[in-house]
């Protein structure tokens, strides 16, 4: 279930992005003011980085229901598996602190999109780690 769970985000993910260049394509070939132009181009870059913030925001909310599965799974795990699982749930924690402070950063106008988009990338990384404990 986990696989199809993540062929269908992928699919959102290339149709988002596909959707998007699409549209720059049609905004660059459309007869408009370049002033029309600038302000449609910055309101899709704002829609872009909305979804960002949601997608950043889903990760993180997944990280805490995660790290509540895995709390329980713990008393089963010895030696290296354990110190294996601590390691993981080490990583989740914080990329989930780092997905609350970047999110309240670019909520503030402090951040800027490279650090939401490598929140999300550590956030998916802890997320996969931690599923890996949840399926063994």
């Amino acid at each position: 279930m986990r696989k199809k769970n993540n062929t269908g985000r992928n699919l959102a993910v290339g149709a988002a992005v596909a959707g998007a260049v699409g549209y720059l394509a049609g905004i660059l070939t459309a007869p408009k003011s370049g002033k029309e132009t600038r302000e449609d181009i910055a309101d899709k870059a704002g829609d872009i980085k909305e979804s960002a913030i949601m997608q950043l925001e889903d990760l993180k909310d997944e990280l805490s229901d995660l790290l509540d599965m895995t709390k329980k799974k713990t008393v089963a795990l010895s030696g290296k598996a354990r110190e294996e699982y601590n390691e993981a749930v080490i990583m989740a924690k914080d990329a989930q602190n780092k997905a609350v402070y970047v999110l309240k950063a670019v909520k503030k106008g402090q951040a800027d999109d490279p650090e939401l988009n490598k929140a999300i990338k550590q956030a998916k990384l802890a997320k996969k780690n931690l599923a890996k404990f949840l399926k063994s």
